[in-house]
């Protein structure tokens, strides 16, 4: 199995959402002891991706009420490879996780909510060069809306009104930019019906593994109570990017700012490196909530995901919990059998 093109033997199955089966396949898992790893996910079409340490699942809910399931094993080459050992480096998986599975997962999600007849087609959505490309066109358009652009027009608004700014300000005037855009993408999208629905999603995604953590029974009405923001958002680590992208960038020499072209090349090319620190950052705050001071820090990370999350109805929770379990199976199967679960980071993603 490749990262780029993957053909495993994929396992689908469907679950209808009766309150009986459901809930007590949920108890039953909640009730053992699980495997120790941060575990995240990411929320799809009517649906949400869970990402373990040796698989992922995604639970998505058809037209007919039904939840379908699907789930894979990750290349164990790659995710449990000398990469994820190195510090910065191996922050350049998040990239992959949020656009390789991510993407994957939506296709699903867009797939099962076709009608019945169209559904044994699903799974060849997981393959092929559709996916890759799909990857790649996302990366370029976020690359060239939060990176390029504000290189941009940092450096030309100022020529257009005659100012002559002194690059320091330029490079804050590229960092106000920059978030503007993030900050606006995020909540115009969110005023879309759909999207919506997709931040509803999100927020159960977060609710579950927040109850998990806690130890908590695993249910809807148990996992209601937990919050929506979680410290491994994804959104946190976007927002995270553009505030070391402001540093960064400012603290780099006039050699990087004066010309256009070295400008828009030099963002770009930093991109590997300031995820790499982005990721470490959200790994260390995350794991140590308890001090005052980093909740401090974190405070920013957890209200822009007001804008990415909405409270979720049961049904949504249910959807995210079944996900959820799929993981956990998967991984409670792996240590029956005595194999070793690595203890990497996983943030959770969004969209």
């Amino acid at each position: 199995m490749t990262v780029g093109s993957i053909t495993p033997i994929m396992i689908a199955t469907t679950i209808t959402l009766t309150p009986s089966r459901a809930i007590s396949t949920i108890r039953l898992m909640s009730n053992q002891t699980p495997p120790q790893f941060n575990y995240g996910g990411q929320a799809v079409i009517e649906g949400v991706m869970m990402r373990g340490s040796k698989s992922f699942a995604v639970a998505v809910r058809d037209p007919n009420g039904e939840i379908v399931t699907h789930s894979e094993p990750l290349n164990s080459d790659f995710y449990g490879g000398w990469v994820m050992r190195v510090p910065f480096l191996r922050g350049l998986t998040l990239l992959w996780d949020a656009l390789g599975l991510g993407t994957k997962s939506l296709m699903f999600s867009a797939q099962v909510a076709i009608p019945e007849e169209e559904k044994e087609e699903a799974g060849a959505i997981f393959s092929g060069p559709a996916q890759t490309g799909l990857v790649l066109l996302s990366l370029s358009m976020a690359i060239g809306l939060f990176f390029v652009l504000p290189a941009f027009l940092s450096k030309q608004i100022p020529a257009w009104l005659g100012w002559d700014l002194a690059p320091v300000v330029i490079n804050l005037l590229e960092g106000a930019i920059r978030l503007s855009l993030l900050i606006g993408y995020i909540w115009a999208i969110g005023l879309m019906p759909d999207v919506k629905r997709l931040y509803g999603y999100h927020g159960a995604e977060h609710k579950t593994i927040n109850a998990y953590e806690a130890g908590a029974e695993l249910t809807p009405a148990s996992v209601a109570r937990f919050p929506i923001e979680h410290p491994r958002c994804g959104t946190a680590f976007l927002l995270t990017v553009v505030l070391l992208s402001i540093i960064l960038f400012t603290l780099l020499p006039p050699v990087f700012t004066t010309n256009i072209l070295v400008r828009i090349v030099s963002r770009v090319l930093f991109i590997p490196v300031i995820a790499g620190i982005g990721y470490e950052f959200i790994r260390f705050t995350a794991r140590h909530q308890k001090n005052p001071l980093i909740r401090l820090i974190s405070k920013p990370n957890l209200a822009l995901q007001r804008l990415t999350t909405r409270e979720p109805d049961e049904g949504m929770l249910a959807v995210a919990i079944v996900a959820f379990q799929q993981v956990l199976a998967t991984e409670f199967e792996v240590a029956k059998a005595g194999d070793s679960l690595p203890l990497q980071e996983a943030p959770n993603y969004t969209n």
